[in-house]
């Protein structure tokens, strides 16, 4: 395994400068923003495809400071139900594609997507229940009609560019938000259909992640390393379906936390030695978004707590045995 960061939080900052920060404190990967949410300061996906200077400019550094680029990310929905929205977020991923081939990069990030209840919805409408039954009618069309149908062409062209993982952030207020989604879409498409593991998004939702983690083994293609803090007094009220403004820290019945605040250092243990026992080997990429510390306070602390926990070199021979 190998420590990683994910730069949109330093957008404001040369991809040079950043590189910099992160390299002096023993980061070993950078997972680059190429649109979509997470936007495309460090890495313009069609600059990049269309110039091989450009490629090379970003690939000279990854040199200069002894770094991996683990994963493109272009975050986004691309079966929104508004097709110049969907259109929008489908060619960002493709552009991210090539991209990715020129970088030499075989991982890219987004979300699977969430469309809407017809044809002719306007915005996408997330099921989240069973019953009564008009929810299972949306969601069979959603899947069946929607969904797998774009993942198929997408992996496809995903493919043509030589990329291997399209790793799909488990996200609530997608169709694919939990494991057991994860692998519905997967077999559906193909092994090219992966997790990008974000335990933060799965806390919340009260998941246990090792267990997680067992459950995807094999179809993990990437980690984020992001922590969530469930605040039991809130929680006890009004249950974890929280719609409360992220900016309302107090009132949230959850936050997302820098790694150690929501979690500790046992429990990431657990996490990245059940990540080894299930053969993951790749980046453990820390995503930034904790509302009560700065990026770098937030950064720091969270590459500090990690370069304790990670497991870094291949396990000797069990002499033991």
């Amino acid at each position: 395994m190998y420590l990683g960061v994910l730069t949109v939080p330093y957008s404001a900052k040369s991809l040079d400068e950043t590189m910099a920060i992160l390299s002096k404190q023993g980061v070993q990967s950078v997972e680059l923003g190429a649109g979509g949410y997470p936007g495309n300061a460090h890495c313009d996906p069609v600059a990049v495809a269309a110039d091989p200077a450009k490629a090379a400019e970003i690939l000279a550094l990854a040199k200069k400071y002894n770094m991996k680029i683990s994963a493109l990310s272009v975050h986004g929905n691309p079966v929104h139900p508004d097709k110049a929205v969907a259109k929008k977020f489908h060619d960002e991923f493709a552009a991210t594609c090539k991209a990715a081939q020129a970088l030499g990069v075989d991982t890219v990030i987004t979300f699977s997507g969430c469309p809407g209840d017809t044809l002719d919805a306007k915005l996408p409408n997330w099921v989240t229940c069973s019953w009564p039954p008009d929810y299972l009618q949306v969601l069979d069309f959603q899947w069946n009609e929607v969904l797998i149908p774009y993942w198929k062409e997408a992996a496809a062209l995903a493919e043509s560019f030589g990329v291997k993982k399209i790793a799909l952030e488990m996200h609530p207020g997608f169709c694919v938000y939990n494991p057991g989604t994860l692998l519905r879409l997967r077999e559906a498409v193909g092994g090219i259909i992966g997790a990008n593991f974000d335990p933060s998004h799965l806390y919340w939702q009260g998941i246990n992640i090792p267990a997680a983690i067992k459950a995807l083994k094999g179809a993990i293609h990437h980690f984020h390393a992001k922590d969530t803090k469930i605040d039991q007094r809130n929680t006890d009220v009004n249950g974890v379906l929280d719609s409360t403004p992220y900016g309302d820290i107090a009132g949230r019945s959850w936050v997302f936390r820098t790694i150690g605040y929501g979690h500790d250092a046992a429990e990431w243990k657990d996490i990245i030695s059940t990540l080894r026992a299930t053969g993951y080997e790749g980046a453990i990429s820390i995503e930034h978004e904790d509302g009560m510390m700065s990026i770098d306070e937030g950064l720091s602390k969270a590459i500090a707590f990690l370069r304790d926990v990670l497991i870094f070199e291949a396990p000797a021979e069990m002499w033991w045995a």
